[in-house]
């Protein structure tokens, strides 16, 4: 290609002129930003910088599949080994051809902050000369050639009936709450072009959806473990997560990429689990929330699990919001699910160091409430008994098939399904800790206690 000389550019209309130096001061902001194609060369290239790419780009597990022989890429990974970015760059790369995309995240904040606006996201990888405008009112990404990518949680599958898509990037499918529902919805959807495509980037676990891709013969499976890109990840990543859960079970799945089945010896079994799972809770008598709060000085998570009893004497687990938080956020957070699942009591575990919780659960309690709102609806747990005898009367509801999962509780079902009580009695994950603390309220209740000890026989709080 022969360079143009400025004589002939000088000669250009004026737009077009213009419209040449956009492009190169948005080039020069992609090499000022250290930004290069994603792609190389090299078909085996270890992603790292080398003539021609001084910057870092794609390793030979991120680059999508060749050839029209695969309907679904399945990038099945541990954390940290790039999926978000491999999925934002095939997003990218889709909508140069294609006009319609689907963009699903496990909930509305993970698809924006995660897919859209994250570090990996889309607009942090697009080039500047391809760079879509984010139009959140609107839930899409619409680029200068027009083409258009809606994002989609995976907590609304109904949002999926209607619109048709030439592609889409599913992301963390294994933590979608109504992963069949929405699954469904999304396949029904694919329906535009010669070949709709979907590229699925997530944690492994052994769902029935991700059994059933694995199996397929149009699946493109790629597999990869978060040492794969190990030295990409800051030293911290390394030292609080790697060193964590490297050697455990749980890190096996969640590092090395293993789709885990029944492990010996764990307190509740997938196999359990998945049997008993719903999509909807019947008519509940009784809905509690379940707090573990987390140790001082320690950085363990908060523990926050609702649970309902339902009119057929089984309890259903209804949401899960576990995570680190300061004292004050985790009340907060307590009362706010409290009342999104319209809760009777919220149950909390104040013994071992944390009887700070029960006077932050109150002053939360007025600041939302108010002064005038009465007394806050909390039971106290005096966890007298180790952590295996607390949770083996729940596991035994799991295996008499009484505890069902309403929707698909990823965090609690990784922990429900890896700790074994025989190995470590004592020491619970939190997640565990809150649900048993929910179902033993549940279990001491009848219908009949229920109605007269209901704080809604009186009245909620406005």
């Amino acid at each position: 290609m022969s360079l143009l000389s400025r004589e002939e550019i000088a000669a250009w209309p004026l737009k077009a002129q213009e419209q040449l130096l956009v492009r190169l001061e948005q080039i020069e902001q992609d090499h000022d930003a250290g930004k290069v194609p994603w792609l190389c060369d090299r078909e085996n290239c270890d992603g790292m910088p080398h003539p021609g790419r001084q910057g870092r780009h794609a390793r030979a597990p991120q680059r999508a599949p060749k050839g029209d022989g695969w309907d679904v890429w399945l990038l099945l990974a541990g954390r940290g080994f790039g999926k978000t970015r491999t999925g934002a760059e095939w997003s990218i790369d889709q909508a140069r051809t294609y006009e319609r995309g689907a963009l699903v995240g496990p909930t509305a904040a993970d698809a924006r902050d995660i897919l859209v606006e994250g570090e990996s996201g889309i607009l942090a990888c697009a080039p500047a000369t391809f760079r879509p405008v984010y139009e959140p009112s609107k839930r899409r990404l619409v680029y200068p050639n027009g083409a258009i990518q809606t994002v989609y949680s995976a907590d609304e599958p109904d949002r999926l009936r209607g619109p048709q898509h030439h592609y889409g990037w599913f992301d963390e499918l294994a933590a979608w709450r109504r992963l069949q529902a929405c699954w469904d919805m999304a396949q029904l959807g694919m329906r535009l072009g010669d070949h709709p495509r979907i590229c699925i980037t997530t944690t492994p676990r052994p769902l029935p959806v991700i059994k059933m891709l694995i199996k397929d013969p149009m699946t493109h499976l790629v597999k990869g473990s978060t040492y794969d890109n190990l030295h990409n990840l800051a030293p911290t990543f390394q030292r609080a997560v790697v060193s964590k859960y490297e050697g455990t079970t749980l890190g096996r799945q969640e590092l090395d990429a293993e789709v885990l089945d029944d492990m010996p010896g764990a307190l509740v079994a997938r196999s359990v689990i998945e049997a008993n799972r719903v999509q909807e809770a019947p008519e509940l008598m009784l809905t509690v929330v379940g707090m573990d709060p987390a140790g001082t000085g320690q950085g363990d998570e908060t523990g926050l699990v609702a649970a309902g009893r339902g009119t057929d004497g089984h309890d259903y687990i209804l949401a899960d919001v576990s995570k680190r938080m300061t004292p004050r956020d985790a009340s907060h957070r307590a009362w706010a699910l409290w009342d999104e699942v319209s809760a009777d009591f919220l149950v909390v575990e104040d013994n071992g160091g944390k009887d700070w919780i029960g006077q932050v659960l109150k002053d939360a309690w007025r600041e939302i409430y108010g002064d005038d709102a009465g007394v806050p609806p909390i039971r106290r747990v005096n966890a007298s008994r180790g952590k295996q005898l607390r949770a083996q009367p729940v596991a035994m509801r799991y295996e008499q098939g009484r505890v069902h999962h309403v929707g698909v509780h990823a965090e609690l079902e990784d922990q429900l399904t890896s700790w074994i009580p025989e190995e470590d009695p004592n020491n619970s994950p939190d997640h565990i800790d809150a649900m048993v603390h929910a179902v033993a309220l549940l279990m001491k209740r009848d219908r009949a206690r229920m109605v007269l000890a209901s704080p809604h026989a009186t009245q909620r709080p406005a």
